[in-house]
């Protein structure tokens, strides 16, 4: 059986003022990482075609023209197209840090952080199952379910759930908070400021 605990949420992770320009400086961040930058256009310079002059230059009563692939002629190549390029956008350690313990605090304000002791789902994968036990915790909308490594099952029983997302604590991120409802943890993946081996992946 799930059900929610009572956990004492670090303040330094949970009790800040969120601050909004940092989260949203690293969520466009993150976001533009994501694109792939592929687009690309020909230029006058690569379409193929337009070696020859159309017309001669004058007695013809037209516009002079010197080339068929103009970027004014159908099937000419693109003036300032795009072309593949990187998006991604430089973003201190910090400011990361910080833009993750402001969406967790935002949530945790509005009394959306849920701490459980185990996904006692059994030993058998179970959507059904997994399904029970949301709806034992109350949650609606979307849910970010933190799972560690021994939640193996629990990660099976939910996957097949639309609006539930799991995530392992070292890929904990803002805008995967913000995107969610509800951010559900386990007592092994309840994240601290305290010093240890694993805060960097935690936070």
């Amino acid at each position: 059986m799930v059900s929610v605990v009572k956990a004492d949420l670090d303040p330094a992770v949970f009790g800040l003022e969120p601050n909004v320009a940092v989260m949203a400086q690293v969520v466009t961040a993150q976001l533009a990482a994501r694109r792939a930058g592929t687009q690309s256009t020909k230029t006058r310079a690569e379409v193929s075609g337009g070696g020859a002059k159309p017309w001669r230059q004058k007695g013809t009563g037209r516009a002079r023209a010197g080339s068929s692939r103009s970027p004014i002629w159908t099937g000419g190549g693109i003036a300032l197209g795009p072309k593949p390029r990187k998006y991604h956008q430089r973003t201190p350690k910090k400011m990361v840090k910080l833009a993750l313990r402001s969406a967790l605090s935002d949530r945790a304000a509005d009394g959306k952080v849920l701490v459980v002791d185990s996904w006692a789902l059994g030993d058998t994968p179970s959507t059904k199952a997994a399904k029970a036990a949301l709806a034992t915790l109350g949650t609606e909308g979307r849910v970010l379910v933190v799972l560690g490594p021994d939640d193996a099952v629990a990660a099976r029983s939910l996957r097949n759930l639309p609006e539930v997302q799991l995530i392992v604590p070292g890929e904990l991120n803002a805008y995967d908070v913000l995107v969610n409802d509800y951010v559900v943890f386990t007592q092994a993946t309840l994240p601290t400021s305290a010093p240890a081996a694993s805060e960097e992946a935690a936070l």
